[in-house]
Parts: structure tokens; sequence; C-alpha cells
């Protein structure tokens, strides 16, 4: 292991393969004790941030941002591969060899004789090959494969678009409208008699409907969210920033003068909007 060391540190230049054994080195007995007792499931919300960490990289579009946290998110490939390689499982050659053939297969139309010549068709020649390759018999079986764990609004939106592939799905626009609608009336008969179980699963419904409506919309339901996120943040900020401006404490305050200043920030940020054009 010293003299492994002693080559790892004599390199001026790094590769995958030198990435690996570092990590193998880290995990061994006389490496570092943090590491070497880490799980698939110590470290899994670690993989989870690194790679919201990549997401904000990419927003910000900064190459050498991007450069360093997808650094991360490999440096969570290769350990969770060195789990599996010393248990003898698999290593990381056979990650990639698998991720090679698949690419291969689910690309005739590149790397065989089937012909697609716009997205559509390679997404829909990808659909078929997936469903058959991972022997998926029914649409049902097509549903239950999206990740439990993906953000609520993400899952919903792909559960809609699978779902519409079997003909499930609404018409139009006009359609969506109506099944917000539908739900919004459904909460508030569901609270005008106090029934609170009813009117969360209701509120759950009119969620779904809204990632529903982004996907006809062709827009992304968990960005749009996180886009509102931001603006709120932006406008309360601003608020506090008048609240403060007249000498005043936000928590004294009532809600109508509270929403009083909200508007007024709302005029503002429209004229600049409008100056700005």
């Amino acid at each position: 292991m010293e003299k492994k060391i002693a080559e790892l540190l004599s390199k001026e230049k790094y590769n995958i393969y030198d990435l690996a054994e570092i990590v193998k080195v880290l995990r061994s007995e006389n490496g570092c004790p943090w590491d070497k007792v880490q799980t698939h499931q110590s470290i899994r919300n670690d993989f989870l941030e690194e790679v919201y960490e990549v997401i904000e990289a990419i927003d910000c579009d900064s190459g050498e941002m991007l450069k360093e946290e997808l650094g991360d998110v490999l440096l969570q490939v290769v350990f969770h591969a060195e789990i599996e390689t010393e248990k003898g499982t698999f290593d990381l050659d056979e990650i990639a060899n698998d991720i090679c053939k698949k690419l291969i297969v689910r690309h005739p139309h590149v790397f065989g004789d089937v012909t697609a010549e716009n997205v559509d068709t390679v997404l829909k020649n990808w659909d078929f090959i997936k469903k058959e390759t991972k022997g998926q018999k029914s649409y049902t079986d097509t549903l239950k494969s999206v990740p439990k764990v993906f953000p609520s609004l993400m899952r919903a939106q792909k559960l809609g678009k699978r779902a519409s592939r079997a003909g499930m799905d609404f018409e139009g626009i006009d359609d969506c409208f109506e099944s917000l609608k539908s739900e919004v009336t459904e909460i508030e008969e569901a609270l005008a008699v106090g029934n609170h179980e009813a009117a969360a699963e209701e509120l759950g419904d009119l969620l779904f409907s809204c990632a529903n409506m982004s996907r006809k919309l062709n827009m992304d339901a968990e960005e749009l969210l996180d886009k509102a996120n931001e603006k709120f943040l932006r406008r309360f900020e601003a608020v506090e920033n008048l609240v403060k401006q007249d000498g005043l404490d936000m928590a004294s305050l009532d809600l109508k003068t509270l929403d009083s200043y909200w508007e007024k920030e709302k005029i503002c940020e429209n004229e600049s909007e409008d100056d700005s054009n």
C-alpha cells in the first residue's frame, strides 16, 4: 500500500482509474477512519446533494463550478463501485461495460440499421427498447418503474407522461383547467364540512393536476415551482426592506398592512420590468 501511495503522490496528472485507486486506499485497513466505514446507505444523501450542486452549477452557467461538482459526483460513483468491488459483485469496469452496451442497444439508428430521422422517432424507439429490455409487459409496469424517491412534482409529471402513452390524458388545456377547478371545489366542499382528511386528499389531487397541466404546456413543474420559490423570496426580502425603511418590524404589523406592502413591491417590480423593456 505504501508503494501505491508513493506512485499516486508522484503523479502530476490523474485519471479515473487513479481516482478508483485513491478511494481504495482511503477504504483500506490503514486508510481514512471515516471513509472505510461508509456504506451505500450512509452516503446515500451525499450523492443526492452532489447531484443538486451539479444542477446549481448548470443554472449558474459556470464551467469551472460544473467541473468541480461533476468531480464530486464522479467520486460518489467510484465510491459506490468500490464498496461493491470489495463484496466481489461488480467493479467500475463492469459499470462502464453495462452502460456502453445499453447505449448501443438503445441507439439502433446509430449502431444498427434502424432509421430515425427526427427526435420523436428516436424517443419512441428508446421507450420501446427500454420497455422490452426491462421486461415491462404492461403500461402499469412502466408507471411503477418511475422511482418513488423522485421529487413529488417530478414524479407526478413523469407518471402523467407515461399514462398518456396508454391514452389516459387530458385532451387539451381546457380539460386541464376544468380538472383544476374541480379539485379546488372539492377542497372547499371538504373544508366546509370539516373533513380535513378529505381536504388533504383533494389538495394532493390539485397538485397532481397542476403537474399534469405543466406537462401539457411542455413546461417542467419542478422548475416552475423553483422559480416561484425564488420570486417569493425576492419579494419577501423587498417587503422587509420597505418595512424597515419605515422604522417598523414585520412581526408587529397586521396582515392587511403587510399585504399593502406586498402590493406596493409588486407594483415597483412591474414598473422596473417595464423600464428594462
